[in-house]
């Protein structure tokens, strides 16, 4: 009876010494052992395998060239606008530069005005278009010089000399304001200010009479190329007021 329990006893020590023990270690597999079961795998015909498939999409534009196309057009406005504010900034410069001129030239007449000197004075012209209306230019007698080439037949020359003189009479005896640009009919406009009723209505029949020979090509009666020449010396004197 005792040898039984004893056996038992010892089987019983076993078994739990045996549950104890760790489990052993599994062999491990070479990488040939490993392509060998995967190559098996893939050859199973009752596994599934790869599979292509077709289908339709519409084409997508390359990112890489829309990136490049974007890039390239922000780069042409950055250009642009830089462009821009440079020409800005030098126009801004220029018109900052002429407004400092433009006051520097204001002060500089005020100042003078207010120390008690000259103002400045434009220069009269020496010629009112292609007419040279310089008094070295023109002969002593005026009046007699043009009768003379309207006698030769030059009433072209005998008017353009009479419209002269009435021009530097007026400029230099008179101080009707003429610039190199005015014209008849603003030479008129400008006497009529500093001219007596009589001066006036003969320096107007003499622009009539330049206007006609000169431009539309037509002669005065003899008579009335007289009546200028005879008549320049008293209403356009050399010096004073016409009366």
């Amino acid at each position: 009876m005792r040898s039984r329990e004893g056996l038992a006893l010892a089987v019983l020590c076993m078994a739990l010494t045996a549950a104890a023990a760790p489990p052993p270690a599994a062999p491990a597999m070479s990488a040939s052992a490993v392509q060998a079961a995967a190559s098996a795998v893939a050859a199973d015909p009752l596994l599934p395998g790869k599979q292509t498939a077709k289908r339709l999409r519409l084409k997508q534009p390359d990112e890489k060239k829309k990136n490049k196309s974007d890039n390239n057009d922000a780069r042409w406005w950055m250009d642009l606008l830089d462009n821009l504010s440079t020409g800005l900034r030098v126009a801004m410069w220029l018109v900052g530069a002429g407004l400092l001129v433009a006051v520097l030239l204001r002060l500089r007449d005020w100042l003078r005005l207010r120390a008690g000197g000259p103002a400045l004075a434009a220069l009269p012209p020496t010629h009112v278009g292609t007419l040279d209306i310089r008094p070295e230019s023109l002969p002593d007698d005026i009046g007699a010089a043009a009768r003379a080439l309207g006698q030769r037949g030059e009433q072209r020359a005998a008017l353009s000399l009479l419209y002269r003189g009435a021009l530097s009479r007026l400029v230099h005896a008179h101080g009707v304001p003429i610039r190199a640009a005015s014209t008849e009919r603003e030479c008129l406009a400008l006497s009529a200010l500093r001219l007596a009723p009589a001066s006036q209505a003969f320096l107007a029949d003499l622009v009539a009479g330049w206007q006609a020979v000169a431009y539309a090509r037509r002669e005065l009666p003899a008579n009335a190329l007289d009546a200028l020449c005879q008549g320049f010396d008293a209403q356009l004197p050399v010096a004073g007021r016409a009366a």
